[in-house]
C-alpha cells in the first residue's frame, strides 16, 4: 500500500506522468520488480543555456542561464486564468507577428510531453569566426 501511495503523491506532484505511474502500479499489483523499462527516469528540473564567446576587447564573455521547468509549469497552469477575450488578442498579436500559436490550446498535460522530450535536447552551436559557442540542454 505504501508503494501505491508514493507513486500516486508522485504523479501529483508531477514528478511521474499518469503513463509511468500506470506502469509502475501494475508492477506493484502484480509482485514483480521494476524492469529497466519501468525505472522511473530522473525528470529534467532545468531548461540551461550557456553562452561563450570570445570578441577580443576586455576578453571572453560567459553567459550561464539556468531556468526551473517548474517555473514553465506554473506559468501554463496561470494561462488558465486568462480572459478568453485576451487570450483571442494574444493570439492574434501571435498570429500577426507570424507565429500560428493558440494560447487556449496551452495545457499542463501538454507541456508535460514537451519537457519529457527536452529531455533528450542539446543544441550546440559554434561560430568558430565569431568565437561564439552556444548549448541548451535540460538538466
Amino acid at each position: 500500500m505504501e508503494e501505491r501511495k508514493t507513486i500516486l503523491d508522485m504523479v501529483a506532484s508531477g514528478k511521474l506522468s499518469a503513463a509511468e505511474a500506470e506502469r509502475l502500479l501494475t508492477a506493484v499489483e502484480t509482485g514483480t520488480s521494476p524492469n529497466s523499462e519501468l525505472t522511473v527516469a530522473r525528470k529534467p528540473k532545468y531548461l540551461r543555456v550557456l553562452v561563450e564567446t570570445d570578441e577580443g576587447g576586455d576578453g571572453p564573455t560567459k553567459v550561464n542561464i539556468r531556468v526551473p521547468l517548474q517555473l514553465l509549469r506554473a506559468g501554463v497552469k496561470l494561462t488558465s486564468l486568462i480572459p478568453p477575450r485576451a487570450t483571442q488578442e494574444i493570439d492574434s498579436a501571435l498570429a500577426k507577428e507570424g507565429i500560428a500559436f493558440n494560447v487556449s490550446q496551452l495545457k499542463p498535460e501538454n507541456l508535460d510531453e514537451l519537457i519529457d522530450q527536452l529531455s533528450d535536447l542539446t543544441v550546440d552551436i559554434d561560430q568558430p569566426k565569431d568565437n561564439t559557442k552556444v548549448r541548451v540542454f535540460c538538466e
